[in-house]
């Protein structure tokens, strides 16, 4: 029979949506309480629950989360690492592919391109730090192009505003209109961990406790196949 509790709330970034509606169907469709997940840019769901806004569950990246857990906005000791995401270049479908098979490839990759695309969140951060540890930052000062946030970097590619698109490969997975040209090099690979936690608002015991076996799923090893599916594994 269906669970009869209310569903949890939660709300997540863009670069988890899809595997997280995935665990969550998996979740209720073996008797867990049902998810409703609200997927948005990584700085606006967090700015949301800095505001106070009543969620049970919170999924971000894991530095994101610690913000919030150290602002008193989690519940202390509710965060759980639960994947890693890799990053992957992308082009627009039918264009030429960059050479990614080394870091000195790449670079090149990068300053050959009349333009680059990177989001708001921390994938976007570090390899903003990458170009400037390649001491290249300032050259391509012109022809970064940062996605708005909720806005895939994929959406800039297919649509032809950027050459090269730099987001986490979950993000870029099934997307019509790019091609992905593959994961960064292993030596430069930007790789983010996602975590859960319960949300301080999540205040009713019987709602804390459906939020603690599902994030206890999304950590378990039946949840490996929905994270493989979107290019992502266990943390």
């Amino acid at each position: 029979m269906p669970n009869a509790q209310p569903p949890l709330t939660a709300i997540s970034s863009m670069a988890t949506r899809q595997v997280l509606a995935a665990l969550a169907q998996q979740w209720a469709g073996q008797g867990g309480v049902p998810l409703e997940i609200t997927s948005v840019g990584g700085v606006d769901a967090a700015r949301r629950v800095q505001a106070g806004e009543a969620f049970d569950l919170v999924f971000l990246a894991s530095d994101a989360l610690g913000e919030l857990e150290a602002a008193g906005h989690l519940l202390a000791g509710s965060v759980r690492p639960l994947m890693r995401s890799g990053v992957a270049v992308a082009v627009r479908e039918g264009a030429a592919q960059p050479d990614l098979r080394s870091e000195a490839s790449l670079r090149a990759a990068v300053l050959a391109a009349s333009s680059v695309g990177y989001s708001t969140g921390p994938s976007g951060t570090a390899l903003l730090a990458l170009f400037e540890r390649w001491g290249v930052r300032a050259a391509l000062a012109d022809r970064l192009v940062q996605a708005q946030p909720g806005v895939p970097v994929a959406q800039l590619v297919a649509q032809g505003q950027v050459a090269l698109g730099f987001q986490q490969l979950s993000e870029l997975l099934h997307v019509p209109g790019i091609t992905i040209a593959g994961p960064l090099p292993e030596a430069v690979q930007i790789e983010t961990v996602f975590s859960g936690a319960l949300a301080s608002t999540c205040a009713d015991s019987a709602r804390r406790q459906a939020a603690t076996a599902a994030l206890a799923f999304m950590a378990s090893p039946a949840a490996l196949p929905a994270l493989t599916a979107q290019g992502m594994r266990p943390a």
